[in-house]
């Protein structure tokens, strides 16, 4: 049995939690299940009410998810992941001790519809180049990314970029500098590969992403990108 403060101000439901959200950190894997509510009554002497008062602050905080006749999962942890104008994933990651790498799923080079020329402030079927990657972390994937390009800023491109950060080549190669100016944060179910490449089931919700990144020097459009982030692994931090 663990014992509680129970002459503390701190009431006994919130040191429950706190005692469990450290086990949760060394002792339990992403999908492991926490002991019954009647076992963990037992070990703690409280009834399960109070129980179930420590489970419900945790499933808020995003720690662990109840199911149905399975009992109370230990979910991924969730990464802050900062939405700024200079955000870059290897470094936001790299800060955190995880390695990250970067798969180039396909390339093309597609007329801008009408919706991809707006966003890049070019004539509908002007060409931009669609690249879609796929980021990890510690080989685990964490997001998918379509990027669009006006094709005339970036002669070659299909060709010469084939791996690494798009960002960073195209700093090294056209000397440009990217900042965003914009991102609309939506959710909603995973479409076509998107599961499949997350490793996610399909009836969880993507965060989806769209941003606007111009060049730093004249605040000329130079990408769009529509990127689709796990949401039991990230959680979207916006900075003001």
């Amino acid at each position: 049995m663990t014992v509680l403060q129970r002459n503390s101000t701190e009431t006994i439901y919130s040191q429950i939690a706190k005692l469990l959200k450290k086990e949760i950190s060394v002792l339990f894997k992403p999908g492991e299940f926490l002991p019954s509510e009647h076992e963990l009554a037992g070990r703690f002497n409280v009834n399960r009410h109070t129980i179930r008062r420590a489970v419900d602050d945790l499933i808020q905080q995003g720690l662990l998810e109840r199911r149905h006749g399975k009992g109370t999962c230990v979910l991924n942890k969730q990464i802050d992941y900062t939405l700024g104008s200079q955000t870059r994933f290897t470094e936001t990651f790299e800060t955190l001790g995880k390695t990250t790498s970067l798969r180039v799923l396909n390339k093309a080079r597609i007329p801008a519809s009408a919706n991809i020329a707006g966003k890049l402030n070019v004539q509908e079927h002007t060409s931009v180049y669609w690249i879609e990657t796929l980021r990890l972390a510690d080989e685990e994937p964490i997001c998918v990314i379509s990027h669009y390009l006006p094709a005339q800023h970036f002669p070659d491109l299909l060709n010469q970029y084939t791996a690494g950060s798009l960002h960073e080549f195209i700093t090294q190669h056209y000397k440009f500098k990217l900042t965003r100016i914009e991102s609309l944060v939506s959710a909603s179910l995973p479409q076509g590969d998107d599961a499949s490449l997350l490793l996610m089931p399909h009836n969880k919700p993507v965060l989806r992403v769209k941003s606007i990144n111009v060049n730093e020097q004249d605040g000329t459009p130079l990408e769009y990108a529509l990127t689709r982030f796990r949401s039991d692994s990230i959680q979207l931090r916006i900075n003001l």
